[in-house]
């Protein structure tokens, strides 16, 4: 299982990519692999200020519907709407092509919170 060691996690397996103040979200190899094939992901939080944990959007795989959670406060400024098109890139490349959002980030403390990859390989044994 792929997981990069310069991103953070969150319990609820969704990773965070920081540069400067803007941060990067998907959802990781070991989320994408539970779920089997993505075949839509619904984002339509763009524009929107959100709380940490809040539900920015859902992942729709063949057998379910996952929520996705903020995992830190900010503003959803950007939405990666080439997986409208080709929602599979999640499960190809979960931390390239297949990105979710872009947040631009309110509190960078919250940071501190999210799981290094040690901490997230515990979680997911």
């Amino acid at each position: 299982m792929n997981l990069p060691v310069n991103l953070k996690y969150t319990k609820d397996h969704e990773w965070i990519s920081v540069e400067g103040d803007v941060a990067t979200v998907g959802i990781t190899d070991f989320a994408q692999g539970e779920l089997g094939d993505i075949v839509y992901v619904e984002i339509e939080t763009e524009g929107e200020t959100l709380d940490q944990e809040e539900v920015f959007g859902s992942v729709e795989a063949v057998k379910t519907v996952s929520d996705l959670f903020m995992p830190i406060s900010g503003e959803v400024i950007e939405f990666n709407e080439s997986l409208e098109a080709g929602p599979e890139a999640v499960n190809e490349d979960p931390y390239g092509k297949g990105w979710m959002i872009k947040i631009k980030i309110s509190d960078k403390s919250q940071l501190e919170e999210l799981l290094s990859v040690e901490a997230y390989q515990d979680l997911i044994g």
